[in-house]
């Protein structure tokens, strides 16, 4: 199982860590270790001393393909979820001014919690228009929609797919909208899409 992670694809995101829009997605990848078991809270890492949390959709792959085009992408998802992309963003700062891969600043273990269930894609009304948010310690610090994103479902997707093989299973964290910022332990994460809640997260 892989897990593709989506970078800059939210504008005011990309803009807000001083990087460049891009024009064709930006995507880096997780190991499966990366996924917090259930029910199980999120320690903070010691080798960071500046975590930050990532809200994002998350869609999950439903059966093989390679280079798939536009028109029949949809049907490579039945579900959507939601996750959290934490970043040592320290770590990430280094290894950029470096010109060095920053995979360890991602993709390091328990670095991308997971929702406790997907919501089918079905009871969506439109794909193109699904609000979520993340809130921490009870206040509101992230709201995105998927109408804002560069490229949507179905075009990463049909980009992905062009050079690594989508697998059953695989998940595709579909990038931050704006309002990233750093966590402490004691701190409490809740994330929802719309209103229904899909991650309680606490930082021991």
């Amino acid at each position: 199982m892989k897990i593709f992670c989506i970078g800059r694809n939210y504008a005011k995101h990309a803009k807000e860590l001083g990087n460049t829009v891009p024009t064709e997605p930006v995507y880096f990848m997780k190991p499966d270790s990366a996924l917090l078991p259930k029910k199980q809270p999120f320690f903070y890492p010691n080798f960071t001393k500046d975590l930050h949390y990532e809200v994002e959709l998350v869609i999950k792959i439903c059966k093989l393909g390679k280079n798939i085009s536009k028109k029949f992408a949809s049907t490579y998802y039945n579900e959507i979820g939601l996750g959290i992309d934490f970043t040592a963003r320290d770590i990430q700062l280094e290894c950029k001014a470096k010109g060095l891969p920053w995979e360890k600043a991602k993709a390091f273990d328990y670095s991308a919690p997971l929702s406790r269930e997907f919501i089918q894609k079905s009871e969506f009304k439109n794909l193109d228009d699904i609000a979520f948010s993340l809130e921490k310690n009870g206040e509101i610090v992230q709201k995105g929609n998927s109408k804002d994103m560069l490229f949507n479902f179905d075009h990463l997707i049909c980009y992905l797919s062009q050079f690594m093989t989508l697998k059953i299973g695989d998940l595709i964290f579909t990038g931050t909208p704006a309002g990233v910022g750093p966590v402490k332990i004691g701190d409490q994460l809740i994330g929802y899409i719309g209103d229904r809640k899909m991650l309680d997260l606490n930082i021991k």
